[in-house]
């Protein structure tokens, strides 16, 4: 993923609108990220993940593939 200040951002938006179509750009102002731009690809990817998000699924229902990467889950203990 590349990163491009927001001035730089906004004077060549055309190259990173064309960047965008090979890897999400990120755009940071005083340090700090404000914003990204993704393709239409990455977007459509982006939705789908956030719908999923709020879905609810009663056990028998739940998806074989949503059953499968809880099962490859690993637990993180958390930093003391």
């Amino acid at each position: 993923m590349s990163t491009v200040d927001a001035t730089t951002f906004r004077r060549d938006f055309g190259r990173y609108q064309h960047e965008a179509h090979d890897e999400p750009v990120k755009v940071t102002s005083h340090g700090r990220v404000v914003g990204g731009f993704l393709s239409s690809r990455d977007l459509e990817h982006f939705e789908r993940l956030k719908r999923r998000e709020r879905q609810v699924y009663v056990v028998e229902e739940t998806p074989d593939d949503i059953i499968d990467a809880i099962e490859k889950a690993e637990y993180l203990k958390p930093a003391s």
